[in-house]
C-alpha cells in the first residue's frame, strides 16, 4: 500500500497520453517492496532504495536526465541548466527523496515547474516515505539517520499544497509500512 498524494490530474494524464509509462509506475508499485536490509546499512551516494527505483524503471527505459536550457535576451544568452532528473521518459518527469534534506523538495517542484512550462515534461512523480516509517526506523535503532529535517511526506506535502509545482500536474507517492519486508 503507498500514500497517494494529488493524484487525480496527473493519472489521468498519464493513463490517457503516456500508457507506456503509466504501465511502467503501476508495475513499480505493484512489485516495489521496502527490504530491511535497505534500511540497516548507510545509503553513501545512492540509497538502496533509490537505486531498487532507479534500477526497475531504466529496465523499462527510463534514463537520468538533466536539460540544456537557456534565457535569450535580444542576441545575449545566459545559460540555465536544470537539475537532473532521477528517472525520465517521455515527458515524464519522476523524482526519488528518500532521505536527502527536505530542501531538495524545493528543488524537484521547482524543476518540474520550469520544465513543464517549457513543454519539456507533462506530469512530475515524486516517491518519499511516508511519515509512519519512523516507529520502523526507532525499533532498527536508525530514527537519528532519518529524521526530522529528511525527507519525507510531511515535508513535501505543504509544498505541493502551497503550489511549489506551479501548474506541472504532481502525483506524490508515499512509501509505508505495508511495503516493509524483513529480509534478515
Amino acid at each position: 500500500m503507498w500514500e497517494v498524494h494529488e493524484w487525480k490530474h496527473a493519472c489521468a494524464i498519464l493513463a490517457a497520453d503516456f500508457p507506456n509509462e503509466w504501465r511502467d509506475l503501476i508495475a513499480l508499485l505493484r512489485e516495489f517492496r521496502l527490504r530491511r536490509s535497505w534500511i540497516t546499512v548507510g545509503g553513501g551516494n545512492r540509497s538502496l532504495v533509490s537505486r531498487a527505483i532507479d534500477g526497475f524503471l531504466y529496465d523499462r527505459g527510463w534514463s537520468e536526465r538533466q536539460f540544456a536550457t537557456l534565457v535569450r535576451v535580444d542576441a545575449v544568452e545566459f545559460p540555465s541548466p536544470t537539475h537532473k532528473v532521477d528517472c525520465f521518459k517521455n515527458r515524464v518527469a519522476l523524482e526519488i527523496e528518500w532521505n536527502n534534506k527536505n530542501p531538495f523538495f524545493d528543488r524537484d517542484l521547482n524543476n518540474f515547474r520550469l520544465l513543464f512550462d517549457l513543454r519539456a515534461a507533462s506530469v512530475g512523480i515524486i516517491i518519499t516515505r511516508a511519515d509512519e516509517l519512523r516507529t520502523i526506523f526507532s525499533a532498527l535503532g536508525r530514527a537519528a539517520s532519518f529524521g526530522e529535517s529528511t525527507t519525507h511526506m510531511g515535508k513535501l506535502l505543504p509544498r505541493v499544497l502551497g503550489g511549489g509545482g506551479g501548474g506541472c500536474p504532481l502525483l506524490v507517492l508515499g512509501i509505508t509500512r505495508a511495503l516493509y519486508v524483513d529480509d534478515e
